[in-house]
């Protein structure tokens, strides 16, 4: 006579082997989540990063061949060179601390739309007026306002039968390109966007006469909005020299007899996720720093200018 077993031969997980899988699969789907999380917060912040490069580049770019081809002829009173800061600021919720304006005659070889020795296109001349301006507004609409509006470079270049006729040989170079300062806005002046603040550094090789032997000394000069120091709100090469505001230790007469030997340029640019925040908040003085920190990023280039 057989007996029956009193165990059942399909007896389930006890409450405390489910216990014990419950805590093992949260402490590996915590590990994935975690993972997940820094590797996305990375792969965003190397986006970022990239964009910004690529932003910073075409500007970059785009002015050190305008400064490497620069024209300046001495012997004259003509003004060759404009850099002004601007004396409004430029931006929404988080105002542009430096954005020059710069003015300036080039050999650049996209003139007249790159169509260089083509028949009733090439109108003659090499020497082109370009002017470069930081504007805040939407690069895709024509009046510039808009939902998309932004931190925008823009370039516009005249072509050298224009700048013969209507720019060169000017002795105020700003005064004289206001006609044409409408044609910076337009669309088709683009650069870059994002690019939250610009400046140029100009260091000036000067004679010291104060020791017993001449020395030649290089000075920089920042264009900014601050004068004093080292920054100068205007900053002028003309055919009888450079002209600019008091610059401490440097006396008129030695910027005048002094020559530009190269030209530093310095952008931070802004992230898309840096924009979108000053679409939506005022980013006052105390959170400006934590901000930049956080969605800004800085590059520079020195270029070389050969001396006239």
């Amino acid at each position: 006579m057989e007996t029956q077993s009193t165990h059942s031969r399909n007896q389930g997980f006890t409450l405390l082997e489910l216990m014990v899988c419950l805590a093992i699969t949260t402490i590996i789907v915590t590990s994935l989540l975690t993972i997940t999380s820094v590797s996305l917060d990375t792969w965003n912040k190397s986006r970022s990063e990239l964009r910004a490069s690529r932003q910073a580049k075409s500007m970059i770019d785009s002015l050190s061949r305008d400064f490497e081809s620069m024209v300046l002829r001495n012997g004259n009173v003509n003004e060759w060179f404009s850099a002004v800061a601007e004396d409004q600021t430029i931006g929404k919720n988080l105002p542009s601390p430096s954005a020059s304006k710069l003015i300036f005659f080039t050999s650049a070889t996209d003139r007249y739309n790159g169509q260089i020795n083509i028949a009733n296109k090439d109108l003659g001349g090499d020497v082109s007026c370009v002017a470069y301006e930081l504007q805040y507004k939407d690069p895709l609409t024509q009046g510039g306002r808009g939902k998309y509006e932004t931190f925008v470079m823009s370039r516009s270049i005249v072509n050298p039968n224009k700048t013969f006729v209507d720019l060169l040989g000017k002795t105020d170079l700003t005064a004289a390109f206001n006609s044409y300062a409408t044609t910076v806005s337009d669309p088709s002046n683009f650069v870059c966007e994002n690019m939250y603040q610009f400046s140029v550094t100009f260091n000036v090789e000067i004679t010291d006469n104060s020791g017993t032997q001449p020395t030649q000394v290089t000075v920089p000069i920042t264009v900014g909005p601050d004068s004093g120091g080292n920054t100068a709100r205007r900053f002028r090469i003309t055919g009888l020299g450079i002209l600019t505001d008091s610059v401490q230790g440097v006396t008129a007469d030695q910027l005048a007899a002094g020559h530009v030997t190269s030209i530093r340029i310095s952008v931070s640019v802004l992230s898309d996720a840096g924009i979108d925040q000053l679409r939506s908040r005022t980013i006052n003085n105390n959170q400006r720093s934590e901000f930049l920190a956080k969605y800004s990023y800085q590059f520079s280039k020195l270029v070389q200018i050969p001396r006239t």
